[in-house]
């Protein structure tokens, strides 16, 4: 039976193939797993032109090289940024057939209007995640196989500083008439106590007309 390689590319090499090159085999096998565990890859969108396009990553069998910009192996890394000015919506496909987690950073430029990055599987069922225009942050991402997913771990507090948080249809939200420093809480709009009473402890309400 012939050598056969996984969905990261790595070569399993079947009894009596590969005499005298053995070595060698194993490790670009090697390198191959420190890129998935640890690899980062910079990555221009621009390959194909400035304006709106895809850049599909790759992934080659037995193939460790990467170099800046080249597509060949981007998809194995663990870290990959997202570069380039750009003037049309971008979108970046992982190759179908491949597992695991990536963290994607948004480090594109706007040229001109309010282009977005959108990421997603080549053959992905559904639109995968997309970075909003103004969006030049940074996404985990998993990708199933087939489509990709974005994983959200925490989201970044809404609203502004000293604002509190409400959920707001399924996301966090700053309440701007509600806020504290801490110790005080200060309610700039209508306290309403429906069906019950407003107590406090310890000190006076105090009401202002």
């Amino acid at each position: 039976m012939p050598s056969t390689y996984n969905y990261l590319g790595i070569e399993k090499m079947a009894t009596g193939e590969n005499a005298g090159t053995w070595g060698n085999k194993t490790n670009t096998n090697l390198d191959i797993i420190q890129q998935a565990a640890s690899g980062y890859h910079s990555q221009s969108v621009n390959l194909v032109g400035a304006g709106a396009n895809t850049t599909a990553l790759l992934m080659t069998d037995g193939d460790s090289t990467s170099t800046t910009d080249s597509l060949t192996n981007a998809a194995r890394n663990q870290v990959i940024k997202l570069t380039g000015a750009i003037t049309g919506n971008k979108i970046v496909t992982f190759p179908t057939d491949t597992e695991g987690l990536k963290i994607v950073f948004n480090g594109t430029t706007d040229a001109s209007g309010t282009p977005t990055v959108q990421l997603k599987g080549a053959s992905d069922s559904g639109s995968g995640t997309t970075f909003a225009a103004s969006d030049k942050g940074k996404k985990m991402v998993y990708m199933s196989g087939t489509d990709l997913i974005e994983v959200v771990l925490a989201t970044d507090p809404a609203g502004s500083d000293t604002q509190l948080q409400y959920n707001n249809s399924g996301a966090f939200g700053g309440a701007a008439g509600l806020t504290t420093d801490g110790t005080n809480l200060t309610a700039a709009g209508i306290v309403t106590a429906e069906g019950g009473q407003l107590t406090t402890i310890g000190k006076a309400l105090v009401m202002g007309f």
